[in-house]
């Protein structure tokens, strides 16, 4: 298997570039896709660029867009807050589909500590129908530092009790690892049941309870099991892209077409070993 490769804008956001900067970057990089913020996208859009010229000029960089990352509370209890949620939510995805994005990321953002994961599922269900108004999936993601729908595993049963065909999963090295349930899960997928995997590494010197997002580093830099990860990947036929996702601060005082550049071909030597 060949995988495909695309990078979460994340990785170069603190160079302080415009969208229309880190796409060059990107693909000057030699990268497949690109996943950026909905945040950024704002941004653009303030500046005076169209939404349809942010898509052309994506796809004219031959670069694919496998999912965009938003928040809008979705899942909460609150009425109130999830009636807001999903009219933020329908924007978001209105600009996934004039982006030519194919997901849209369903975070647990808002989701308390005790909510009931059928609910959930019940949720996640009215989310899918209202992404298929738009023909874009909202790809349903776990967070490790959560209290709830922080592991694969409640991901799996949300994904599997929403009762919709189109229901996918998006998941995180990283977030696999801070939620203490590891990576063995990835065994238990299927090809339509992953739809996009954010690939980052992590120190093995920092206590699990106190590590985040910044201590991420480059693929093969850290102590994730990537070749065992990648393995269980290829042997599901996983067809989605691999998004490599950082908040390193260290990379963030560096160049961004080297950021880009080094974690790309650190990931693609990881994948070539397999």
């Amino acid at each position: 298997m060949s995988f495909k490769f695309a990078l979460n804008t994340s990785t170069i956001r603190g160079q302080g570039l415009n969208l229309q900067d880190e796409i060059a970057v990107v693909k000057k990089a030699g990268y497949d896709g690109i996943e950026p913020w909905i945040s950024e996208i704002d941004s653009c859009v303030a500046s005076g660029v169209k939404l349809k010229d942010i898509g052309k000029k994506i796809a004219d960089a031959g670069l694919a867009v496998p999912n965009l990352i938003g928040f809008f509370e979705w899942s909460c209890d609150d009425d109130a807050k999830r009636a807001r949620g999903l009219i933020e939510a329908r924007r978001n995805f209105e600009i996934a589909q004039k982006v030519g994005s194919q997901y849209l990321a369903a975070p647990p953002f808002g989701l308390e500590p005790d909510a009931d994961l059928r609910q959930v599922a019940t949720r996640y269900a009215d989310l899918l129908a209202i992404g298929r108004e738009y023909g874009v999936v909202p790809i349903l993601e776990f967070w490790g530092a959560v209290k709830k729908l922080n592991r694969m595993s409640e991901a799996l049963f949300v994904a599997a009790e929403c009762g919709d065909r189109d229901a996918i999963i998006l998941a995180d090295v990283f977030h696999m690892y801070k939620s203490g349930s590891g990576h063995n899960s990835l065994k238990l997928i299927g090809p339509s049941s992953l739809g996009l995997l954010h690939l980052n590494d992590y120190p093995g010197d920092i206590p699990l309870n106190i590590i985040n997002d910044s201590d991420r580093v480059y693929p093969g830099d850290g102590v994730a099991p990537l070749k065992q990860i990648l393995t269980d990947l290829q042997n599901a036929n996983f067809g989605g892209m691999l998004s490599i996702e950082l908040f390193n601060g260290e990379y963030y005082e560096m160049d961004a077409l080297y950021v880009a550049k080094t974690a790309l071909e650190k990931s693609k030597k990881i994948a070539g070993e397999i």
